[in-house]
């Protein structure tokens, strides 16, 4: 596969989940497409990839919870972004067991508070 370097140079992304596994190596492909990314995540684990790579050297990142809509929508107008990605989640599996209320909320309406803020101003893009 071939990415198009070109494609995502001076893109405004708005990645959300940046601190977790998949989101920090994200983080770094975007940062290395010269895309301008603002990180929106909960506070990455003390061992983790984000914090052991200096990921946050790379980009912008706020603080917040997909779960708080208000917070959610103040972050991407003051950001204004031109693609969405979402990755935030609570992938695993044990957790979700031992909270299955948290998983639901955080999985489920985190995403759809994702969709509300993107209908509300209009994203044409967003995966």
């Amino acid at each position: 596969m071939q990415i198009e370097k070109g494609f995502w140079k001076n893109k405004k992304v708005l990645l959300t989940g940046h601190t977790g596994f998949k989101g920090s190596w994200l983080t770094i492909l975007l940062s290395h497409l010269e895309a301008h990314v603002l990180g929106f995540s909960l506070p990455a684990e003390n061992i983790s990839h984000f914090n052991k790579a200096k990921i946050s050297s790379l980009i912008e990142h706020k603080i917040g919870d997909i779960r708080n809509l208000d917070q959610l929508i103040k972050v991407e107008k003051n950001f204004s972004p031109d693609i969405l990605i979402h990755m935030a989640a609570q992938p695993l599996v044990i957790r979700s067991f031992e909270d299955p209320i948290k998983t639901f909320s955080t999985n489920v309406m985190g995403t759809v508070n994702i969709l509300e803020a993107a209908r509300r101003y209009n994203l044409k893009r967003l995966v």
